[in-house]
């Protein structure tokens, strides 16, 4: 840090019964009372320097032996009173980027100027911060730090614009070299004297240096700082959102896991200090997220979520939520389900997490994640102006259109996955409603799930922490579950699973049946109740099993039905009439005198062929 020593004599400052005064065969002859601290000093040192002492003196009653003046509102305090009353002694006194603020500011307050003495202590104060301080990095930003102190003070001399310019300035010289270390401000310190001393060579400059210095900042005079990095526009929009993300680490508190946070603040005793704390912190996450770049992937989808975590907790405005929230559903892809998991403060309900927050950036990403076109448009416009393109920027326009349509379907796919993941999660939570777990599962267009067993897992964790729900429900649930595209192993599982509705599971043993029949493609003859099981679905009996398992899917209409099965020469009719029977439950399979597991195995016996698959299963 740099330095700079003014005067030659001594330190002669002393105190006695709670006076400072200074060593001297003059007898002193003024009585200086700052912020409840009394001097004796002398008139003519200090009148000499200071045009408010000569004023006030002159304007107040002279006693017999000492004159008294009233220094009140002070800035700086004793301190940068005592600097300034020394500099008048010709005393030595050491500024630098911690002092110089409170030193600068008490000076213009006693009018320390060029037109009382040449080479007064504003002149040189105002040198060595122009031609020292704001040339050095850690100093300018040291400076704008104190400026804290004195707010009005700093403004009204340009400090603080000042010490901003120099700090962006910085910056802004080599962006292509900036690279968000965070070690160099902690490792490296440029301790350099302005007189000509040397107390610490400064080592060669690393690369990247800005984010973490800056993060020392107070929100305020960070927000300005960052306003004029970015309005500069050399910074690359990620190293922008690198540097927030600095900030954020620095500043907001880890409170990702405080899911009674409102709760605590109403319960604590020292509501007031809370409250404030908890102000303080919203206005620095509201300002934080005004800074993010506008650039899509400047900040990760993580850190979005992260922030919109604590505005959950934090109750941030309205706009700084929906901000977020669209922010996230345009990265949406780029998120784990640890990202998702955002603590529930409403006292509305009991759920643990956020679930209607995630509705809405899934609902978010769901309406910017149209795909476009695959081939060029045809209205008559884009016609006419088509017409004098050459071939090759056509193909180009066409070849464009199709990458982005593929990277839509592939974020889908990512996000299905996601979601899935998302929704084994929140099943476990007994007071997750119903209707939002089955909102989240049908969000998901059917193509995004190339197959369903991380939804079968989800449906099948539902169901066993709500043990209550009814046939109904337990339909409603199992809706969106589309058993072609679930693995063997789902499928074994699904098949004993007692949970599941009846016809979920007859679904599962037909499919299951069918891929076992067809052998890979290989086997030329299908029994007939598998053909018209088929058949009914639209699906060609020659093609492979693979269509079977991603690419089909069986009408909504149908999902509970099997009334398209119509093959009078199979006993699939038998087991349809079976199935259309309108009630199903419990009661009904006791007087009837047959269970779940009769009726299965009822049905494991219609064909003839697919036995050897249930003889694997139980051989396993």
């Amino acid at each position: 840090m740099k330095f700079m020593k003014l005067g030659s004599r001594p330190d002669t400052f002393y105190t006695a019964e709670a006076v400072r005064s200074v060593s001297s065969e003059v007898s002193s002859d003024l009585i200086v009372q700052v912020t409840g601290s009394r001097y004796l000093l002398h008139k003519f040192p200090l009148l000499s320097k200071c045009l408010r002492l000569q004023r006030l003196c002159s304007e107040s009653p002279e006693s017999s032996q000492h004159q008294i003046v009233q220094l009140p509102d002070f800035p700086g305090g004793v301190e940068a009173f005592e600097l300034c009353a020394k500099f008048c002694y010709g005393i030595t006194i050491t500024i630098s980027a911690y002092n110089i603020v409170a030193v600068r500011c008490a000076a213009d307050y006693l009018q320390m100027t060029e037109d009382v003495e040449k080479g007064n202590l504003i002149y040189k104060l105002e040198v060595f911060f122009t031609s020292c301080l704001l040339h050095g990095w850690k100093d300018a930003i040291v400076t704008l730090q104190s400026t804290k102190a004195f707010p009005l003070w700093s403004e009204d001399l340009g400090i603080t614009s000042r010490c901003i310019e120099a700090i962006a300035s910085k910056v802004l010289t080599h962006p292509s070299k900036v690279n968000l270390s965070h070690s160099y401000s902690r490792r490296e310190r440029d301790d350099v004297s302005c007189n000509g001393a040397e107390s610490q060579r400064l080592k060669p400059a690393s690369k990247g240096w800005w984010a973490e210095d800056m993060a020392e900042l107070g929100i305020d005079l960070y927000w300005r700082t960052m306003m004029a990095v970015k309005s500069g526009g050399k910074i690359p929009s990620h190293l922008i959102g690198e540097a927030l993300k600095i900030y954020a680490a620095r500043w907001l508190p880890n409170i990702s896991r405080e899911r009674n946070f409102n709760k605590q603040v109403g319960s604590d005793s020292d509501s007031d200090s809370t409250n404030e704390t908890t102000s303080k912190h919203r206005l620095l996450l509201e300002t934080i997220v005004s800074l993010l770049p506008a650039e899509k992937g400047a900040v990760t989808c993580s850190f979005l979520l992260k922030l919109l975590k604590a505005a959950n907790i934090l109750n941030a405005s309205s706009s700084s939520k929906m901000e977020l929230t669209r922010r996230a559903a345009l990265q949406l892809e780029e998120a784990e389900v640890r990202d998702l998991l955002i603590p529930s403060i409403s006292l509305a309900n009991d759920t643990v997490y956020d679930v209607d927050l995630v509705i809405t950036i899934l609902e978010q990403f769901m309406l910017q994640g149209q795909s476009p076109p695959t081939s060029p448009p045809r209205s008559k416009l884009g016609f006419e102006r088509r017409r004098s393109r050459s071939a090759e920027n056509i193909d180009l326009e066409f070849q464009e259109s199709r990458r982005s349509s593929s990277a839509s379907h592939s974020s889908k796919l990512k996000v299905a996955k996601l979601v899935d993941g998302y929704l084994q999660e929140i099943a476990r939570d007994v007071n997750l409603p119903l209707s939002k777990f089955i909102t989240l599962a049908e969000a998901i267009p059917d193509f995004s799930r190339l197959d369903h067993d991380d939804l079968y897992r989800a449906i099948d964790i539902y169901l066993k922490a709500h043990p209550d729900l009814n046939k109904s429900e337990r339909k409603r649930l199992c809706r969106a579950l589309d058993c072609k595209k679930l693995s063997v192993e789902a499928c074994m599982h699904a098949a004993q699973n007692e949970l599941l509705p009846l016809r979920v599971v007859v679904q599962v043993l037909f499919f299951e049946q069918a891929r076992a029949t067809m052998g890979g493609g290989k086997v030329t003859e299908l029994p007939s109740n598998i053909k018209a099981l088929l058949a009914a679905h639209n699906i060609d009996p020659s093609r492979p099993t693979a269509a079977l398992s991603t690419t089909t899917s069986i009408q909504a209409e149908d999902q509970w039905s099997v009334s398209g099965f119509k093959s009078p020469k199979s006993k699939v009719s038998t087991l349809r009439m079976k199935m259309a029977e309108d009630e199903l439950n419990e009661s009904d399979l006791q007087s009837d005198g047959l269970g779940r597991s009769s009726k299965l195995k009822a049905f494991c016996a219609l064909p003839t062929r697919p036995k050897r698959m249930f003889s694997k299963w139980r051989n396993h």
